[in-house]
């Protein structure tokens, strides 16, 4: 199930308006999306609220019986919304989740100092270095009127971090989001510019959401085991709440226990048999969040 995470630290940098454009784009081309917002704000779920329900649908997050947030059963792709201020073990558990972060940026020397030191810490993190999780940049609320467009530009290649364009300042933004709206639900012609900005962006995006599929190649689920439902076999099922805390070996020794190969049988002796011990780095127990779906 393709994540695509939009990830800043610094407050206003157009994370909410990003992640339900991306979303509604999604749904748009027949996918089962879900706006997952891990912000305590909840602007996204505020805005899900505001959507006429005679668009292309998008699912929020679902609630079980202990009031954890899960991904609601059919989903097929997840866009999250994250809170500023993300860093430490909070952003290492979103990069857990997430197959491409996208950092939007506004022109301002704050704000890029802001997003250089989250480009650090991601890059500190095994699946964003090793490039499991991919990673760019957009340029947010830009004036085309002025060079902020190309300044941004510079200061994301000097990172070595693709940049996908600019989207405009413009109040089309403003008054979609208030209606529950995005760009991709009005005509072609009254947004053709701002769709022409977003091209970039969606041809960035296309081959993470919708990834080509040789015919006789058996679906993903398939070839993982794992239902459509969940996130992955090595990723957790919950953002928030914490859930159980990971045990000494992580999520390698989970995978290594569970692809063991059965042991042999031992006859029964009549000996009496002492406790059995428990060896350096094996596994008594595996958290709920680890187990692989059955």
């Amino acid at each position: 199930m393709p994540v695509i995470a939009i990830v800043n630290r610094k407050g206003g940098s157009g994370k909410s308006t990003l992640a339900a454009h991306i979303a509604a784009w999604s749904a748009r081309q027949g996918s089962a999306v879900m706006l997952g917002d891990v912000d305590r704000q909840q602007s996204s779920r505020a805005w899900l609220k505001r959507r006429d329900p005679a668009l292309p649908a998008i699912a929020p997050w679902a609630l079980d019986q202990k009031n954890t947030l899960r991904v609601p059963s059919g989903i097929t792709h997840v866009v999250l919304d994250t809170p500023g201020g993300l860093h430490g073990f909070e952003l290492a558990r979103v990069v857990m989740f997430a197959d491409a972060i996208i950092m939007p940026v506004c022109q301002s020397v704050f704000d890029r100092e802001s997003a250089a030191a989250c480009h650090a810490e991601l890059m500190t993190l095994p699946r964003v270095a090793s490039g499991r999780c991919r990673l760019a940049t957009v340029g947010m609320r830009i004036d085309g009127r002025t060079h902020a467009a190309e300044t941004l530009r510079q200061w994301s290649e000097s990172l070595n971090l693709p940049f996908l364009g600019a989207l405009r300042e413009t109040q089309m933004y403003v008054r979609c989001l208030e209606r529950g709206l995005t760009i991709f639900d009005l005509s072609p012609s009254q947004a053709a510019t701002d769709l022409a900005q977003w091209q970039p962006l969606i041809d960035w995006m296309t081959p993470l959401l919708h990834p080509v599929q040789a015919a006789n190649d058996p679906s993903p689920a398939a070839r993982s085991g794992v239902r459509p439902t969940r996130l992955g076999s090595y990723r957790p099922e919950s953002l928030m709440p914490a859930q159980e805390s990971l045990i000494q070996g992580g999520r390698l020794s989970a995978h290594a226990a569970t692809s063991r190969p059965a042991a042999v049988p031992v006859p029964p002796t009549s000996a009496p048999s002492l406790p059995h011990a428990v060896h350096p780095g094996e596994i008594t127990h595996i958290p709920q969040f680890l187990r692989r779906g059955v």
